[in-house]
C-alpha cells in the first residue's frame, strides 16, 4: 500500500563543515548511485487513527514499538533519537505499572544511556556474545523496500559510537526503525558518515572521492567551528580515536548496498554509518497514521 505523503518536517542533515578540496571534477560518474532501477512499492500494514492530536506522530511509533514487540523477561537495545527516548520513557512506565517486568536495556549510546537510567531502565552491558532479543533506533533516512538505513548523520559522535551502535543492532534478533513518513523512500540523498583512521585521512578521502566522483563531496567532521580547506586543526576524534568523514551525495542514492560495499573494500574506512539488517521492520509515522513494513520475502511466515 502506498504511504500519503506528510508534510513532517525533520531538522534537515547540515552538519557545520567546510569541504575537503580532493581534487578538481571529472566527468566519470560513480557507479554505485547511477545505476537506473524500476521503482517498486513495498506492502505495508497500515494502522490509521481518526486524529493523532494526542501525541506527535513519532509518540504514536514508539508506544506501538513497545506494545507490539517487547515482551517481560526481554534483553533490549535501546536506540538513540526523539523517537527512541520516547519509547523508553514508555518502558519506563511499563515497568513502573507492572505490565513489564525483567527488561534489561543494553544502551546504544551514552546519551540513551542517561535517558534509560531516568526511565528506571534496568542496564546492561554489551559483550561480543551478548544475547539482544530486541532492538530499536531512530534513523536518520531509511531506502524504500530494502529497508537499508543510515544513522549517525547528525550526531556529534564525540562521545558516541557509530561502531557500538551498529554493533548492538546487528546482534539484535530483532530490529525495528521508527521513522518519520519523508525519511522512508527511494532515491536517497544526503550525507553517510565513514570511520577512517585519522593517520591516513587524507588518501581515504581522496579514494572515496575518486570512487563517487561527481556524486559527492568528501567532508572531515570538525569538532567545533568549520573545517579548513585541510580538515581544520580541531577534527573531530571518536572515542574509539577514529576521525569522521561525511560523504555527502548531491545525486541520489538508488542502492545503499552497493555504496556500503563499495566503502568496506577501501582501505583505511573503519566503519560506517549504513546499516544493512535481515529480518528489520520499520515503523513509519505520519499524520494520517502508522505503516509498518518489513524486509521479510512475501513467502515468510512472520513471527506473531
Amino acid at each position: 500500500m502506498a504511504l500519503a505523503m506528510a508534510a513532517i518536517a525533520i531538522a534537515s542533515p547540515n552538519p557545520m563543515h567546510s569541504s575537503v578540496t580532493l581534487s578538481n571534477a571529472r566527468e566519470r560518474r560513480g557507479c554505485c548511485t547511477r545505476r537506473r532501477r524500476r521503482r517498486r512499492r513495498t506492502p505495508s500494514l497500515k494502522i490509521t487513527g481518526s486524529s493523532l492530536a494526542d501525541g506527535s506522530a513519532l509518540f504514536q511509533a514508539a508506544h506501538y514499538t513497545v506494545d507490539t514487540y517487547i515482551k517481560s523477561g526481554m534483553v533490549i537495545g535501546l536506540g538513540s533519537g526523539i523517537a527512541s527516548g520516547m519509547a523508553m520513557q514508555y518502558i519506563g512506565l511499563q515497568l513502573g505499572a507492572g505490565a513489564l517486568k525483567d527488561i534489561v536495556g543494553i544502551p546504544t549510546s551514552i546519551t540513551c544511556a542517561s535517558e534509560a537510567a531516568k526511565a528506571g531502565i534496568p542496564l546492561g552491558h554489551y559483550e561480543d556474545n551478548s544475547q539482544i532479543d530486541f532492538a530499536f533506533d531512530d534513523a536518520d533516512i531509511i531506502e524504500e523496500k530494502t529497508l537499508i538505513s543510515v544513522i549517525g548523520r547528525t550526531r556529534s559522535q564525540g562521545e558516541e559510537s557509530i561502531i557500538q551502535e551498529k554493533s548492538i543492532l546487528n546482534a539484535a534478533d530483532k530490529l525495528v526503525f521508527m521513522v518519520r513518513e519523508n525519511q522512508y523512500k527511494y532515491g536517497l540523498d544526503g550525507s553517510i558518515p565513514v570511520l577512517v583512521n585519522p593517520l591516513n585521512w587524507m588518501a581515504t578521502a581522496e579514494e572515496i572521492d575518486d570512487l563517487f566522483l561527481g556524486d559527492a563531496e568528501v567532508w572531515r567532521r570538525p569538532s567545533v567551528g568549520l573545517a579548513g580547506p585541510h580538515g581544520g586543526q580541531f577534527p573531530l576524534v571518536t572515542r574509539e580515536g577514529h576521525n569522521v568523514i561525511d560523504v555527502i551525495f548531491t545525486s541520489p542514492i538508488l542502492s545503499l548496498a552497493e555504496v556500503s560495499m563499495s566503502l568496506d573494500n577501501i582501505d583505511g574506512v573503519v566503519e560506517h554509518g549504513i546499516i544493512s539488517k535481515f529480518p528489520c521492520t520499520a515503523v513509519i509515522a505520519s499524520e494520517s497514521g502508522l505503516s509498518v513494513v518489513d524486509n521479510l520475502p512475501k513467502n515468510a511466515v512472520k513471527e506473531p
